[in-house]
């Protein structure tokens, strides 16, 4: 621990004369811990609780709810402690470097959504094709009351479209790239970062052993594309974190994600209008690629964001 007169020099000799930050020595190895410290603390709260049933089961869920709200909230104390043993002392504050900010709020809250819906362009319409509903009667369903209060009381929807994308991001975005950041480039963070977060989807491979459901070699398979999957969306939604500097975007964005699930592909091609359902996908992934960065210019969310003032070097990342 840095303390006294020599916290404050080393304060002083993180900016060089043109303004650029500079890391202190050894920040990308208490960093890395932190962050793999942290992942470990998120994935094994899952765990604190003995049970015989499996993970979807509501008294499962409802235990995992309490262990995993408790370290999330405690995640921004690695943070914090990260930021006293390095000596970093960032002009933005911690809960804006964590993107918790009103700068922006808005279109951090439609942009990186509209962008997402935007890739899914080919799913939405399969649905739209397949759903035996009108689109009065879809409107008419999403303004009913009781409509969500009956989503609020499944446990299983909570935890997919509440608790798990608000505690992840929080976790594996929001308190791991700004003390990624610093010890690397902008971009580096971004796949960096993933791999915690794809590793810990492994423990899922656990409970699908323990429980026998399905073959050790499909289960182990099905883990591998889980964190190839995990990691591409984790990448995804730490350029959005970047990129906008706000929590709020990829919170929504890895809910929506999570209710639209993996594309059926073989769907697609088996569908009986496959040509138009194919175009579309092709469609949105080519919309997709041309707005990425149109839809999310930091321009947009406040210039520089609170996460790129730590880059050591600069980023076309952090740039309009």
């Amino acid at each position: 621990m840095v303390e006294g007169d020599d916290l404050s020099l080393m304060s002083n000799q993180m900016w060089s004369s043109n303004g650029e930050f500079v890391p202190p020595d050894g920040i990308c190895r208490v960093s890395v811990l932190a962050c793999f410290l942290l992942a470990c603390s998120y994935v094994g709260s899952l765990y604190v609780w003995r049970n015989d049933l499996p993970r979807d089961h509501p008294a499962v869920i409802k235990r995992r709810f309490t262990s995993v709200l408790v370290v999330s909230a405690l995640s921004p104390v690695f943070v914090w402690v990260w930021k006293v043993h390095t000596g970093v002392t960032p002009g933005p504050s911690l809960l804006a470097l964590m993107g918790v900010r009103f700068e922006g709020l808005i279109p951090a809250i439609v942009m990186p959504l509209m962008l997402t819906m935007v890739l899914f362009l080919g799913p939405l319409i399969q649905m739209v094709m397949d759903c035996p509903w009108g689109v009065v009667d879809g409107v008419r369903v999403a303004l009913d009351p009781w409509f969500w209060v009956l989503c609020l009381s499944d446990m299983r929807w909570l935890r997919n479209q509440v608790v798990a994308p608000l505690t992840e991001e929080l976790v594996f975005r929001a308190c791991m790239l700004p003390m990624l950041v610093p010890c690397a480039s902008p971009l580096t963070a971004i796949f960096t970062c993933p791999l915690f977060f794809g590793v810990a989807h492994f423990h899922h491979v656990i409970e699908l052993l323990r429980f026998r459901q399905g073959t050790v070699s499909g289960i182990f398979m099905a883990a591998v594309f889980q964190f190839s999957y995990t990691a591409v969306f984790g990448a995804y939604t730490a350029f959005l974190f970047i990129r906008t500097g706000h929590l709020v975007g990829p919170v929504l964005c890895h809910s929506f994600c999570n209710h639209m699930g993996f594309p059926a592909l073989n769907a697609a091609l088996e569908h009986p209008h496959r040509i138009s359902v194919i175009s579309c996908y092709l469609l949105g992934v080519l919309l997709f690629l041309l707005l990425l960065f149109p839809l999310t210019d930091p321009v947009y969310y406040g210039l520089p964001t609170p996460v790129c003032t730590l880059a050591t070097v600069p980023s076309s990342l952090c740039t309009s």
